[in-house]
């Protein structure tokens, strides 16, 4: 697999949040230069900017390694974003453009078609889009930043189980956007929390404990690991 050199970042994040490197598992420059078919300066460079963004440790002796969260650190994330989502949406009510309405309306109308029709994964995917929407829409790029790594950390560290009634949650977006569009912060920031609230227990750890044998796994055969760092 060859990928750009500015990407190289990107996709390893995302095989570790997949679960294709295990938690503790070695990141070698040169098996992920050769995976992703790149030279090893931007496999360094990106396994220094996972590093500061908590995905990777390096050990004395060992190297780059994948991290391995505590659970502690794990609730800490789901409250973060407990504070945070609120505070972009409150701030979107105050800095969000026409586009973004019309994208986060044509979000709602597409999780609400496809929630009568029962189809989880498109609903997981248009669920991240809208809240990703709504962070940009904040008009602040710390703050979208700040929930973007949140929701990278979360989906490696959290399955979600399906909810109930999909259509009760597109109907809480549908109400964020409303609010938002009405310029009512304190609305957008109530209705976002509660959302929230309710989307977060639905989390389920997945290495409770902290034990090596719950880590995720993808159908794909790891292929940086010489053994677990430690």
């Amino acid at each position: 697999m060859r990928i750009p050199a500015h990407s190289v970042c990107t996709a390893i994040r995302d095989d570790i949040v997949a679960g294709v490197y295990g938690r503790g598992g070695r990141l070698t420059e040169e098996l992920l230069a050769r995976r992703y078919g790149v030279s090893r300066v931007p496999v360094r460079e990106a396994l220094r900017t996972l590093e500061a963004e908590g995905f990777v440790v390096t050990r004395r002796h060992a190297g780059a390694c994948v991290a391995e969260p505590t659970e502690q650190e794990a609730a800490d994330l789901l409250e973060m974003r407990m504070l945070l989502e609120p505070l972009g949406a409150a701030r979107a009510a105050q800095r969000r453009t026409e586009a973004h309405l019309k994208v986060l309306r044509g979000l709602v109308r597409l999780g609400q078609e496809r929630s009568r029709k029962g189809n989880s994964e498109d609903l997981r995917s248009l669920g991240g889009w809208f809240h990703e929407t709504l962070a940009q829409a904040s008009g602040s790029p710390a703050l979208t930043s700040t929930l973007a790594q949140l929701r990278h950390k979360i989906a490696w560290m959290y399955s979600v189980e399906a909810p109930a009634d999909p259509a009760e949650s597109w109907a809480e977006h549908g109400g964020i956007v409303d609010a938002v569009a009405r310029g009512d912060s304190e609305r957008a920031r109530a209705i976002t929390a509660l959302h929230t609230e309710r989307a977060t227990a639905a989390h389920r750890l997945r290495f409770p404990g902290g034990d090596r044998s719950d880590r995720v796994r993808s159908s794909q055969h790891p292929v940086n690991t010489t053994g677990p760092c430690h």
